[in-house]
């Protein structure tokens, strides 16, 4: 594989330190025990039994207080987590494109070398993706 020099070369998946936090392993397991059906079924529970507990509170407001507080708490902390998780898949795919897009250039450099159309498009491609130029080992 290329090595790209400078601070703005694109990051390869070699390039990914492979230190999680405990907050990242917490937002991975929190995301794949929510996305689990049973666990939807669970709210759907809490929802049921939220019903008719209508008929054992003083009032109206008091009733909808309690679901609407519950389901907002349970949504923002959701929410932060799976965000949390989705960036960092994005970013895994993201570096992932980027080595293909390097072995791809590198390929058209080592076919293309009498080629003017292809070493536009592997000009066209670097720039497209943000690929620095680097030493070629010939």
């Amino acid at each position: 594989m290329s090595q790209h020099p400078g601070p703005n070369a694109p990051t390869m998946p070699s390039d990914v330190d492979g230190d999680i936090s405990m907050f990242d392993r917490f937002a991975t397991t929190a995301a794949g025990f929510v996305s689990k059906a049973w666990f939807f079924m669970l709210c759907v529970l809490l929802v049921l039994l939220w019903a008719p507990s209508y008929f054992l509170l003083p009032d109206v407001d008091t009733w909808q207080l309690i679901i609407n507080t519950a389901t907002t708490i349970v949504t923002f902390l959701l929410v932060a987590l799976l965000q949390n998780t989705q960036r960092r898949a994005d970013d895994a795919v993201q570096h992932k494109l980027n080595a293909i897009a390097d072995g791809l250039s590198d390929l058209m450099g080592h076919i293309g070398m009498e080629s003017a159309d292809l070493r536009r498009d592997r000009d066209e491609l670097r720039a497209a993706v943000g690929l620095e130029d680097h030493e070629s080992a010939k």
